[in-house]
């Protein structure tokens, strides 16, 4: 049951994550301050910021708290309907805000600009994803497209499918991004070998494949520097 019982001078002042948002910035709260801010009541055993904290243990972290469903979410001790559907906002809130920056004209020059664009939207997910980033010829960035949904550890592209996306959007050139759910950048076989194999049907069409990069937590490794390209 979603109820609040701990009034605010009950709370200890550590455990109120407005009052330090409003007097720190955002940027100084943990993952569980911002989950609680987003859950806004406890329930009748707990405040907020103690529910937000048990959610991130027992869902396995934020990076797994991102791929829950409402069932799922619902089946944690004090999450009801409307708290799920507040998390789940709060997680496509900030799916649209890495897809918002499209509409202003992100210009390629390097493989950090390929993972500034990409890491927080891919770092997360619990399954590889396949993405491809469609250029034009001053390397703006034309459209964006997940053309592959793999397993825990693989994600199986065929150069057609990704050709094809090409065509259809009149690319001048394109940028492969995947990730890996390990965390380790590092490119297995396959991934230079799919690498090798896109690079020369882009030279057959006519398209070049500009970089392919591999997103980690919170590194990445760029095919083309590594000298795999």
């Amino acid at each position: 049951m979603e109820v609040t019982s701990l009034m605010l001078r009950e709370v200890p002042t550590e455990e109120r994550p407005r009052e330090r948002m409003l007097q720190y910035g955002a940027e100084a709260l943990s993952h569980a301050e911002l989950l609680a801010i987003i859950l806004r009541t406890g329930t009748v055993s707990e405040s907020a910021v103690r529910l937000a904290n048990r959610i991130l243990s027992e869902s396995g972290g934020l990076r797994s708290l991102v791929d829950m469903s409402k069932d799922q979410l619902t089946q944690i001790k004090g999450i009801g309907d409307a708290k799920a559907l507040q998390i789940l906002a709060g997680i496509e809130l900030g799916r649209r805000i890495a897809k918002s920056t499209f509409a202003e004209r992100i210009t390629i020059r390097s493989p950090k600009d390929i993972a500034n664009l990409m890491s927080e939207e891919l770092r997360y997910l619990q399954k590889e994803h396949f993405v491809c980033l469609f250029l034009n010829t001053k390397n703006h960035v034309l459209a964006q497209e997940t053309l592959s949904m793999g397993s825990l550890n693989a994600s199986i592209v065929h150069p057609r499918e990704v050709f094809r996306a090409a065509i259809k959007r009149s690319s001048a050139s394109i940028v492969c991004v995947h990730n890996h759910p390990s965390g380790d950048p590092t490119p297995s076989p396959e991934d230079i070998q799919l690498t090798h194999r896109l690079v020369e049907a882009g030279t057959i069409i006519g398209i070049e494949v500009l970089d392919h990069v591999i997103i980690g937590d919170q590194r990445f490794i760029s095919l083309k520097e590594e000298g795999f390209m």
